[in-house]
């Protein structure tokens, strides 16, 4: 492998741009992150990594650190919302890492942000830094902050999420359309829920109308829940809105008792309404790039968000690194044709379960729950083009040492 002065400036300082930086670090890109905010804080959710994912951070020397917080479920299981029947078990644990040669992961979302940013050094990492626009000035992009200062780079990654301004620049103002889900979130201390017996597992509840998530994070400590409920109408998008226990408690009303009680054991819920977007036709334009949310936010009915931001850095390192005599431009060209195609094809997949996991109980919901009885859309065997994929090989290359 080839190393070069190339000079990346990566803007986000999330899972998604920390992620890329690391990787192309240890592939000998000089790269730095810009984040707007002052300080890197994850607001209190849960997180799930699976093997796709995990094998890229054990990869770039992450494993110790996930071991201390991660937790490993040991299946996942989906259940009838109401009389809490298994609709689907299928294995996670030691038989997924079997398969896949690597862990599926539940995290608290700051626990793996802090691995991630541990696995930088400080100096590559500068906060408060909030992008106003940028030139491409054909061989070099110049970054301008808000705060007056510039930086120039070889290569421009916008990782800045949901709201990016690097992809405003480069497409325009998105139209984001509300799904008619909104999700109460929460963590309740596992001590609280001893009583309910919980097992180490990924559950989904599925309902009419809604579906309802929960396992541990943080070594353990912690319970994450999720609880999607439909709703009419919606404006703001948001992960920081509070909501009130008591209207979740009332949107699961009927629900298995074991819903409830993880959402009454909880202190303060968060509020997060959904909002999906059609998948971009490009995410380059010369030698500017994005990243993650900034170019196919996934609506959480697949658990891929974070995995395929993950999967996006370590193929756009392979692509630099490995562009040969071919120019920046060419090599992101070629990161947006690997990557596009399958990122959109679990933003469809993300769409589709957000109707399947809520259908009324009758004919349609029964198909359904016949069909998961017998062909498993979480076996192993199903999901083995997802969780298999390594997303540093391309054309055979590794993009590591």
């Amino acid at each position: 492998m080839s190393r070069d002065d190339l000079s990346v400036a990566v803007v986000g300082g999330g899972i998604g741009g920390l992620a890329a930086a690391v990787s192309m670090l240890r592939a000998g890109v000089d790269v730095q992150v810009f984040e707007q905010a002052p300080a890197l804080v994850e607001v209190g959710a849960g997180i799930q990594i699976s093997p796709n994912a995990s094998r890229l951070l054990h990869r770039w020397g992450l494993r110790g650190a996930l071991d201390r917080t991660g937790v490993r479920p040991v299946a996942v299981h989906q259940r009838r919302w109401d009389d809490g029947r298994t609709l689907q078990r299928a294995p996670l644990g030691e038989a997924a890492e079997a398969a896949f040669g690597a862990p599926y992961y539940h995290f608290h979302r700051a626990d793996l942000l802090k691995a991630l940013a541990d696995a930088l050094p400080p100096e590559r990492l500068h906060l408060g830094h909030r992008l106003a626009g940028f030139t491409d000035h054909g061989d070099r992009v110049e970054l301008r902050f808000a705060s007056g200062t510039t930086v120039s780079a070889d290569v421009l990654v916008g990782a800045d999420g949901i709201h990016s301004t690097v992809r405003g620049e480069l497409f325009g103002p998105e139209k984001p359309r509300f799904t008619g889900c909104i999700a109460y979130r929460g963590l309740v201390p596992a001590d609280r829920l001893g009583h309910l017996e919980l097992e180490v597992l990924a559950n989904n509840w599925m309902g009419p109308g809604g579906h309802f998530v929960h396992y541990f994070v943080a070594g353990g400590r912690l319970v994450n829940f999720v609880a999607i409920n439909e709703r009419e109408t919606w404006t703001r998008e948001s992960w920081t809105d509070r909501g009130e226990v008591a209207d979740a408690l009332a949107a699961f009303k009927g629900w298995h008792p074991q819903v409830g009680a993880i959402i009454g054991a909880v202190d303060e819920t968060f509020i997060w309404a959904l909002f999906d977007r059609a998948p971009l036709d490009h995410w380059s334009v010369g030698r500017v790039t994005l990243l993650g949310d900034a170019c196919h936010v996934m609506l959480p009915f697949m658990a891929q968000g974070a995995a395929q931001s993950i999967e996006d850095g370590a193929t756009l390192t392979a692509c630099l690194v490995q562009r040969g005599g071919a120019d920046v431009a060419s090599a992101l060209r070629r990161y947006e044709a690997l990557r596009l195609p399958r990122a959109t094809r679990l933003q469809e997949m993300s769409r589709v379960n957000k109707t399947r996991f809520h259908l009324p109980d009758g004919p349609a919901q029964q198909e359904r729950d016949a069909l998961l009885a017998t062909r498993g859309d979480r076996s192993i065997e199903a999901l083995d083009w997802l969780y298999s994929h390594d997303a540093s090989l391309i054309d055979g290359n590794h993009a590591h040492p």
